[in-house]
């Protein structure tokens, strides 16, 4: 984790463009997702209601933040974007990740579904479009962790309702606070 964090700086001090953030970001994110044990299990604990949405680190600056994401079976986020780049790599379980665009009339249309499995990564940004849905996949706990282009728990963002296209802005916040960041 610290190494992952350290390269998030170097890429956030060198004033690295977004593709770069994305991809440099995918590749250090790789070796943490080959050993679940460095979570602690109280940033993997789901609630037995919705999501939880760990705050794991926060730069300083707000340049970028790392998060778990611990989904019991059959919890799912409404329909929603970043207004950020992310990249999240899937440690545990799985997640389905439902895609949408959002057509000239402010209609949603699926564009596609994508399974994320243990050791797998994406990466999105709001310019290739991420508006979507995610849900457990399975029947067990799902964790994933995710890194933002900013304070992703104070970023206002939009959720949708797929009947009518509506967009409301949200902001999503922590399931822990500032005092609770692992490192």
């Amino acid at each position: 984790m610290r190494a992952l964090i350290s390269r998030l700086t170097e890429l956030a001090d060198g004033n690295a463009d977004e593709p770069t953030f994305r991809r440099e970001v995918s590749q250090a994110l790789k070796s943490l997702l080959l050993d679940e044990t460095w979570l602690p299990s109280a940033l993997a604990a789901p609630h037995p209601d919705h999501y939880q949405q760990y705050l794991l680190y926060l730069d300083p600056r707000s340049r970028f933040s790392i998060v778990s994401f611990v989904w019991g079976p059959g919890q799912a986020t409404p329909v929603h974007d970043h207004m950020t780049w992310g990249v999240v790599g899937q440690l545990r379980g799985n997640e389905v990740s439902t895609n949408y665009t959002r057509g000239a009339d402010g209609m949603l249309k699926v564009t596609g579904v994508h399974t994320l499995m243990p050791g797998e990564i994406i990466a999105f940004s709001p310019d290739q479009g991420d508006i979507h849905q995610v849900r457990n996949g399975s029947d067990a706990v799902s964790v994933s962790i995710h890194i933002y282009g900013g304070d992703i728990g104070r970023i206002e963002r939009h959720k949708y309702d797929v009947s009518t296209g509506a967009a409301q802005l949200f902001i999503s916040g922590y399931s822990t606070g500032p005092s609770a960041v692992w490192c």
